[in-house]
């Protein structure tokens, strides 16, 4: 997978993220698409060097998906302890 692919799975991962943790976030739109595509680099990082599972060329494979939906949310729980309250 290219960088776009990684920015458009950031994206995505991103929105789903905040799906599954509703709430105020402190950055909005632009703060939570910026934490999806952040996590995605980061899930994919420790995904191919810690977990001993390399990052598939492919866009649908279901590991990818998992390990950036999985960075953005560690992103977004940080960001929101960090800079927000959550539950307003």
């Amino acid at each position: 997978m290219g960088i776009i692919s990684w920015i458009i799975l950031g994206l995505l991962a991103g929105a789903i993220a905040k799906f599954l943790l509703p709430g105020r976030d402190p950055g909005g739109f632009i703060g939570t698409t910026a934490i999806g595509i952040t996590g995605a680099f980061l899930g994919g990082w420790i995904s191919a060097r810690w977990l001993d599972h390399p990052i598939s060329k492919d866009f649908y494979d279901g590991a990818t998906w998992a390990a950036a939906i999985g960075g953005s949310l560690v992103l977004l729980v940080a960001y929101r302890i960090l800079f927000g309250h959550s539950r307003n």
